[in-house]
């Protein structure tokens, strides 16, 4: 079959989403038998989201091969149940260095090089590696931003031209807004409206225009959006907010939206398999017994907003793990900073069955997320270090278990006569191009101890887990720690690198160098985070 492509753009308003929508239509279409993959374009002059504050961008996600991704890729291998690998990821810097590149090495052999059209060109070619490495029969294809911004024009003119090329293997889809302002209570089309025809002035007329708003799509108003966007009938989809986002490929279901797009391309459905997707709506709408699950970090303020999108695959694993045992997830976020400012941590920590540290860098809100993991340790709180909540996990216990009290990451204190966490020699990794630079990234292999909570919980003594960090657990301590029973039961054999710390004698207290959440699935929760959850649910 010759590939189709789905492109998606935003009208109105930025975070109206059109990930999830790309995500969920991927769902509807791989569950009615095609192979389906996505691409995220980002407009942003970096080169990949790894530079990007996670407070404005929301979380860096690490693909398999080592990419620092938007968080958008991370929904869709949620939501597809595959990975997405670096190849489905681009940015404005991303395409313009490799024109740049290809300009130098002359591989433009001595023709002038435009923005127009050697940029869409490139951008076309992007998205064709993708199909090829991936092997999608259909390929979403998420452009971020919003139509009528120029950051994005050069990507919306790639499509127009890969349609024109290929009219009946392009379609376009629109995810728009609908206000409804409080002192009109009437939902609004025009802004929408005006969305369609800044699309059209970039030569792209959408087939579909999912509509989001607080409240379901009434028939008047789909056919005002008909009649002036010069929709046909039926393609003018209704997208009301949910109460889980894994709702959202069932409402745009039951409007036939698969069906629609596969008339459209001239195709049919080989099957249609919702029973796993159905199962995992039921158990998230009938909860059994809650768990309360702290979230201690310092990517949760903006202003007077609390922006959790920071840590979203955490988010995301913890309520997999909760549903596939019936329970219901309780999350909150906690600012680590708070502790440091003479807030006791039993005040607060007292109230939840488990505590989650996750990643981060930088020293803000460091020692008030020590204070919480010695309150989990000490009082038998399951507890989960993430990355750099192993690595202070390792300090606290340093400090307050070996008496090594100066003890630090020298990411923090660089001058430490005890440094637990550090950066490793380059010439580790001298020999493979995982390193990006400054950072391990992407999948590794860790070997388990066969007497451990975490082979009981892997099932498996060797796994394969994704990377994001610089520093690493010093080995020169692993002897202490593991006589006073912090045990160093998950070793890379490539490097001999510690990768998981597990506490003797506690309901859980598991710490990963790696990054577990990067690869847990609504349908295929990560097995460490059903241990935690599972903990936290018997312990309390």
């Amino acid at each position: 079959m010759k590939t189709k492509f789905i492109f998606i753009v935003g009208g109105v308003m930025s975070g109206v989403g059109k990930g999830v929508t790309a995500a969920s239509i991927g769902r509807i279409l791989t569950n009615k038998g095609y192979s389906v993959s996505a691409v995220k374009i980002d407009p942003y002059i970096n080169v990949d989201a790894g530079t990007m504050n996670p407070v404005e961008h929301g979380e860096v996600f690490v693909t398999q091969d080592g990419d620092e991704t938007d968080q958008d890729i991370g929904n869709y291998e949620r939501f597809l149940g595959k990975d997405i690998l670096s190849s489905n990821y681009m940015t404005t810097g991303r395409v313009y260095l490799s024109v740049i590149e290809k300009e130098r090495k002359l591989a433009y052999r001595g023709k002038c090089v435009e923005v127009v059209p050697h940029i869409p060109e490139e951008v076309i070619l992007r998205i064709k590696t993708a199909v090829k490495d991936s092997g999608a029969e259909i390929m979403i294809v998420e452009i971020g931003g919003t139509v009528g911004e120029y950051q994005n024009i050069l990507f919306l003119e790639a499509a127009r031209m890969m349609h024109l090329r290929a009219k009946k293997d392009v379609q376009f889809i629109l995810v728009s807004y609908l206000p409804i302002p409080g002192n009109l209570g009437e939902m609004k089309t025009k802004p929408t409206q005006y969305a369609i025809r800044t699309l059209n002035s970039a030569g792209i007329q959408p087939d579909f225009v999912v509509c989001r708003a607080e409240k379901d799509l009434d028939i008047p108003r789909r056919h005002k959006l008909e009649l002036f966007g010069n929709m046909a009938s039926g393609s003018v989809i209704s997208a009301p907010d949910v109460a889980s986002i894994y709702d959202v490929p069932g409402v745009l279901e039951d409007q036939h939206m698969g069906n629609k797009l596969l008339r459209n391309f001239g195709i049919r459905p080989r099957k249609n398999n919702w029973t796993s997707w159905k199962k995992l709506t039921h158990n998230i709408h009938n909860p059994g017994k809650p768990v309360r699950i702290a979230m201690v970090g310092k990517y949760f303020g903006s202003g007077d907003f609390v922006l959790p999108d920071a840590y979203i695959s955490v988010i995301e694993s913890v309520k997999h793990a909760a549903w596939s045992q019936n329970l219901k997830p309780e999350l909150a976020w906690i600012d680590s900073e708070k502790f440091e400012n003479g807030q006791a941590p039993k005040d607060i920590l007292k109230d939840f069955d488990g505590v989650i540290v996750p990643g981060g860098f930088g020293k803000r809100g460091v020692e008030g997320k020590i204070k919480a993991i010695e309150y989990c340790r000490t009082h038998k709180v399951p507890y989960f270090g993430l990355c750099y909540g192993m690595q202070l996990a390792a300090v606290e216990f340093a400090r307050h278990v070996l008496g090594h009290k100066k003890a630090h990451t020298t990411e923090i204190d660089p001058s430490t006569p005890d440094p637990l966490i550090y950066i490793i020699p380059n010439k580790i990794f001298e020999e493979t191009k995982k390193y990006g630079g400054t950072m391990r990234l992407g999948a590794y292999p860790c070997q388990i101890d066969k007497n451990s909570k975490a082979f009981e919980y892997y099932g498996s003594e060797m796994i394969s887990e994704r990377h994001r960090h610089r520093y690493e657990f010093n080995n020169d301590y692993k002897d202490a720690f593991n006589k006073k029973g912090f045990k160093t039961v998950g070793i890379c054999p490539d490097n001999g690198l510690v990768e998981i710390l597990e506490l003797e004698g506690h309901p859980f207290f598991i710490g990963t160098q790696f990054h577990p959440e990067f690869k847990s699935r609504p349908l295929d929760p990560h097995p460490l985070f059903v241990g935690f959850v599972r903990a936290a649910a018997t312990v309390n």
